[in-house]
């Protein structure tokens, strides 16, 4: 599985950003997705994850109530609505598609993307 993402780049405080994740070798829907993000000098934080056998939604609580995860089954691409930005969210952000129920922690058998890297200002 190869995972792609983008849609980042400098926001300033308040405004919106749509992350897209492509997905290629597998079939999404045959997936979990999940979104992680990084930010200097930390670890790898938890944004949210759908799960593919459920349909639940998990949002990180930084992110609840401003993030939105969705998924076009056509396009096989995952996508991350991110409203309401404040520089708490400037990080490397990552797609993570898995073979597991949810996508809520790193594994070592999961698939990451190469991050797209988003800066909010204030």
């Amino acid at each position: 599985v190869q995972l792609q993402a983008s849609g980042g780049g400098f926001a300033q405080a308040g405004a919106s950003l749509r992350l897209s994740c492509v997905i290629s070798g597998r079939t999404i829907s045959t997936l979990s997705m999940g979104w992680f993000r990084q930010a200097p000098g930390k670890e790898p934080e938890f944004v949210a994850s759908d799960s593919r056998s459920s349909g639940i939604i998990y949002y990180g609580d930084a992110v609840k109530s401003r993030f939105t995860i969705s998924r076009d089954n056509a396009k096989n691409t995952g996508y991350l609505q991110m409203n309401s930005l404040v520089p708490e969210d400037t990080a490397v952000y990552h797609c993570v598609a898995s073979d597991n129920p949810a996508v809520t922690e790193p594994r070592p058998e999961d698939n990451w993307g190469q991050g797209t890297l988003v800066t909010v200002s204030s």
